[in-house]
């Protein structure tokens, strides 16, 4: 790992669970508060709300010059889509939400990708993929592994997995995991393909938000005029899952995991 690559100690790590825990409990209401009829503006209005009363900060708000305090991405949105009032979530819709909190000086980044009442045909395996490929990836996350063992499980993970049709789903190659602590975004930049017993070796006390998008077709991405908003080339429907973690010598510690459950 180069010097630019931020090592926390273990009060440091502590630390960031606490960040974590407030986008656990931010990500578990949103996604419960995701229901027809909703806007995406009121799930950002209780995001923030939530994260405020936490005592924390809203990390995505503001950010060069992001207006929302969550991303929120529907069907073939990707990465970080705009909540706004116009936005009316229907029913099969899929949402992905992407938060991140400051506590303390302390980042927390993750993301869930949820149905929107009765699932559409297919949203379920490729949500269920996604989150596959996030949890092979954060398997990897240990001392003396390289960078590129993490991108490789990620891979081969999304790449077992089939569509109701028996076909692959996309793996978005322009965007990925991060380095993360001080800042929300620093090095390393974690791809989500990659070649085991590749790149920098993984050291104790580095924390890494892991994050696979994948897609229900082609692989391909563009950036609309927002200049924010990441949709699908081809409009097939996308997931995001991510989760911030840190290497420890017992193995992943999943910071933004809910207390006492893995999800």
């Amino acid at each position: 790992m180069g010097n630019d690559v931020q090592i926390k100690s273990r009060g440091e790590l502590q630390a960031m669970r606490a960040a974590g825990l407030v986008v656990a409990d931010t990500l578990a209401r949103v996604s419960a508060a995701a229901v027809p009829g909703a806007t995406t503006a009121d799930l950002d209005a209780l995001a923030e709300a939530t994260i405020r009363g936490a005592g924390a900060v809203p990390s995505f708000l503001g950010y060069h010059g992001f207006p929302g305090s969550i991303c929120t991405s529907v069907n073939a949105e990707v990465v970080h889509g705009i909540p706004g009032p116009g936005t009316v979530l229907g029913e099969g819709d899929l949402l992905s939400v992407d938060c991140g909190a400051i506590l303390d000086g302390w980042h927390g980044d993750a993301a869930v990708t949820v149905s929107v009442g009765t699932p559409a045909p297919g949203d379920t395996e490729l949500s269920a993929a996604c989150r596959a490929a996030m949890w092979a990836g954060i398997a990897e996350v240990r001392p003396g592994n390289r960078l590129g063992d993490v991108s490789h499980a990620i891979e081969a993970e999304a790449r077992r997995h089939r569509t109701p049709a028996g076909e692959g789903f996309g793996i978005v190659e322009d965007y990925g995991g991060h380095g993360i602590g001080t800042e929300m975004h620093m090095e390393p930049f974690l791809p989500n393909l990659g070649r085991p017993g590749t790149g920098p070796r993984l050291r104790e006390g580095l924390v890494l938000a892991v994050e696979p998008m994948l897609t229900a077709g082609d692989a391909e991405t563009e950036e609309l005029d927002d200049e924010w908003t990441v949709v699908t080339a081809d409009g097939a429907r996308a997931a995001h899952w991510e989760h911030t973690v840190a290497v420890t010598d017992s193995g992943p510690w999943v910071l933004t995991a809910p207390e006492n459950t893995d999800s």
